[in-house]
């Protein structure tokens, strides 16, 4: 094997974000789920660079946009069979009386759910991308974007509009 990779290098620096991105966690109690499936998914993606050939890490570098979108997909949608993720984040701006109340549950479960489609649906664009020449960028760059940028406005809003038709009053002070 010859000398390190831009892959060996990114992978190793990524899995360092990781670990000092769970860190404030592990202080607070338990980690929160996506900062776990990244310190894994970069863990093994640093594995991989390590151990295999330059000319091995081809196709992992060519599908590494459908492969962590796809992953992370799964880590949001699976995690509504548990802990809908969203609800980690959620709990650290809502008093702690309101994380047992079905609204807060199914104001997570939906953002959840918005959240792994977008990933889901970042990943098959990716996909579409790699397969066409004409309109590329819409699928490698514009979709994506605009997809996170739906997904932002949605979490920033649902929730007061679920409260607000519940006849609650918001969460937060406007």
């Amino acid at each position: 094997m010859s000398s390190p990779s831009t892959w060996q290098y990114a992978a190793l620096a990524a899995l360092l974000a990781s670990v000092v991105l769970i860190l404030p966690d592990l202080k607070h109690g338990a980690p929160k789920m996506l900062n776990v499936a990244g310190l894994v998914f970069f863990a093994v993606v640093s594995v991989l660079a390590l151990v295999l050939d330059t000319d091995d890490l081809a196709d992992l570098e060519r599908y590494s946009r459908v492969i962590s979108s796809g992953f992370i997909a799964v880590v949001a949608l699976g995690s509504l069979a548990f802990v809908p993720f969203t609800e980690q984040y959620a709990r650290e701006q809502t008093p702690r009386e309101v994380w047992g109340h079905p609204l807060f549950r199914k104001v997570n479960v939906r953002l959840t759910a918005l959240w792994g489609g977008v990933f889901a649906l970042s990943a098959v664009s990716y996909l579409v991308g790699m397969q066409t020449d004409a309109g590329a960028d819409w699928f490698n760059w514009i979709i994506p974007i605009g997809l996170l940028v739906v997904a932002v406005k949605v979490t920033a809003w649902y929730p007061d509009h679920v409260r607000a038709a519940a006849g609650a009053p918001p969460a937060r002070p406007s």
